[in-house]
């Protein structure tokens, strides 16, 4: 062993209650289905930034591992359902016998959809996705969820739903490491960057591009970028996609011939082009949002409607197998072949409904694959229509590639992600400042135009006002209950003033609760107010009551709380246990909140450009 780590290691054990609380007392919620390591180890990787690295790496191994099973798995239910040759990829053949291309579907999602009242009832409850994860829960997620996310995800691409298997990816990637993370109780910021680490292993050995994988996890997982954070997600993606090789499942390459360089007036285009593509991005996210009302409004049986769903994608594959599956190996295939644009079109138009009733109907799985198919089936179409309208177009295979990344970024909303992804494809620098331009286009548009990506905008339906992964946990977390102050003296409201100064004398304090005989609050005085002139000694302090209707309750989090201190222009307010109820049970003050907030908001800034807090 090398000296430095025996030196850590004698370090430890004479340090150790330094590093460590004692047993039973590290936190005050403790999860008995966890099952922890060895506090030592422990120790190791809360001391030593190397050892968080070497976590990240094993994460990063253990989701290529995991997503290899389940292409694996895809495939093999492929060749078995479809009875296809070869690699079992439907999404890139040119004809499905058309009996298994309308059954197979159908009878998958009523499988799935029977599947799913038993899973309901075994496992009540929504998984927790890595991105809201990490924005609300410090990067705790539930393994078991995510295996059956996982499962879904895996069955509803087998049976040939227009679903792409990277939700599953990154869910399974990001469970295991949050579950590690947990079981070597880290920090709540190392845990949202393990949980960044395998979600990033998971996209890397899905593409064979670590760059990709890495920055998918930096702008859609973690929500930011940091030095110190590079190293554990970049070998994450590494060993992951190592791990991929190994077993036989990395991504092929795809051979495209491009132009070995631009010119000025080629951007314009290009630019235009981004337009296109996050405008339909857009209608393609309204599309899934239309399916999956018109599912609920059919008053369908829930379990019921991944069969019409299948019902509707296996006659569309009657047509182009191209619609079925993520649609990988067929993007593949576009854009090593040459279409007719009104062909390219009309598989736009059905890829895009196929995969809007395919989750509209229920089944699991994502879009960003299926956007990158249509992506470039958009930049395709895009080229052939400036190809007769220019006399110098650009070429269909750059236009196709440029369109796949604007398109993703539209729906997932990772622009530097597809700007890599687009390099380690072709190794194209011209290519890259295209994609770089396109991106950046396209997120604008959508920024104007929408506001969403594909994840946050299903957020918002659900009413979260979740719009990227950084950490607004803490907002939820710090609530009026934990910050006011509990030893607060009540006064009746039929008080006399006389009386009342008699208990409150000048300079005592600064402010009095007054309720009623039943306890309830019903405003507060200031104790100045009473000793003014016109302040009559046998009066009730009723009438200088203030505030009757400006409360806050213990379940109010600390930005309502301030947004209410605003709205009353108060700079106290009383917590009572309901608006109902309006029993007193405490006082926060406007400069508590604030300070409380500014400290929070500190250490979230110190979180996200990467600094660590001492050792807990």
């Amino acid at each position: 062993m090398p000296s430095s780590t025996l030196g850590l290691l004698n370090h430890l054990r004479r340090h150790r209650g330094a590093f460590l609380p004692p047993d039973g007392a590290e936190g005050s919620v403790r999860d008995d289905r966890v099952a922890y390591v060895p506090r030592l180890l422990r120790a190791l990787v809360r001391a030593d930034e190397l050892w968080l690295v070497v976590l990240a790496a094993c994460i990063g191994g253990g989701a290529g591992v995991l997503v290899s099973i389940m292409n694996h798995a895809t495939l093999l239910l492929h060749r078995i359902l479809f009875a296809t040759s070869g690699g079992g990829r439907i999404s890139g053949l040119d004809a499905i016998l058309p009996l298994r291309a309308v059954l197979v579907p159908t009878l998958g999602g009523l499988v799935f959809g029977l599947l799913g009242i038993f899973i309901t009832r075994w496992a009540p409850g929504r998984p927790v996705d890595p991105i809201e994860a990490n924005a609300l829960h410090g990067g705790r997620m539930s393994m078991r969820d995510s295996a059956i996310v996982a499962f879904q995800t895996v069955l509803s691409n087998a049976v040939g739903a227009s679903v792409g298997l990277e939700a599953g990816f990154t869910q399974i990637g990001a469970a295991t490491g949050s579950r590690l993370g947990r079981m070597f109780r880290v920090r709540r910021e190392d845990l949202r960057l393990l949980v960044g680490c395998g979600a990033a292993g998971a996209i890397g050995s899905a593409f064979d591009a670590p760059l990709a994988g890495s920055f998918y996890a930096f702008e859609l997982v973690i929500g930011t970028y940091s030095l110190a954070n590079l190293a554990p997600v970049a070998a994450a993606s590494v060993c992951a996609i190592g791990v991929a090789h190994l077993l036989h499942s990395a991504a092929p390459g795809v051979t495209v011939v491009l132009p070995p360089t631009l010119r000025m007036d080629d951007y314009l285009p290009i630019a235009t082009l981004g337009i296109v593509a996050a405008l339909l991005g857009v209608g393609l996210m309204y599309c899934v949002t239309l399916a999956e009302a018109l599912f609920r409004r059919s008053r369908l049986p829930a379990w019921m409607r991944p069969a019409i769903g299948g019902l509707v994608v296996g006659l569309l594959a009657l047509v182009s197998p191209t619609v079925m599956s993520s649609g990988h190996w067929a993007m593949r295939v576009a854009l090593e072949h040459t279409y007719p644009t009104g062909w390219l079109l009309a598989l736009l138009a059905m890829k895009a409904l196929a995969s809007s009733v395919s989750i509209g109907a229920g089944f699991r799985g994502g879009l960003f694959f299926a956007s990158l198919y249509l992506g470039v089936l958009t930049g395709a179409a895009f080229g052939g229509g400036l190809a007769l309208l220019s006399a110098t177009p650009l070429s269909a295979e750059l236009c196709a590639l440029v369109g796949m990344s604007a398109m993703a970024v539209a729906v997932v909303g990772a622009p530097m992600t597809m700007v890599f992804l687009a390099l380690e494809m072709t190794g194209s620098l011209p290519l890259t400042v295209a994609v770089l331009v396109a991106s950046v286009i396209a997120s604008l548009t959508v920024r104007r135009t929408f506001g969403y990506s594909f994840a946050t905008w299903r957020f918002h339906l659900r009413g979260e006002s979740i719009r990227s992964a950084v950490d607004v946990g803490w907002i939820r977390t710090l609530t009026v209950g934990r910050m006011m102050r509990q030893d607060v003296k009540t006064l009746c409201q039929d008080t006399t003033v006389k009386a009342a100064r008699c208990v409150f004398p000048l300079g005592s304090a600064h402010r009095i609760v007054l309720v009623d005989q039943a306890g309830r609050y019903v405003g507060l005085v200031l104790v100045p107010d009473l000793y003014v002139d016109t302040a009559l000694p046998d009066e009730t302090v009723a009438r200088f009551a203030q505030y009757r209707d400006q409360m806050l309750v213990p379940q109010m989090n600390l930005r309502d709380a301030i947004a209410r201190f605003e709205q009353a222009e108060s700079d106290a307010l009383v917590v009572v246990d309901s608006v109902e109820g309006r029993q007193v049970r405490g006082m926060l003050t406007e400069q508590h909140a604030l300070r409380r907030y500014s400290e929070e908001l500190d250490r979230s800034r110190r979180e996200l450009a990467g600094e660590k807090g001492p050792p807990a």
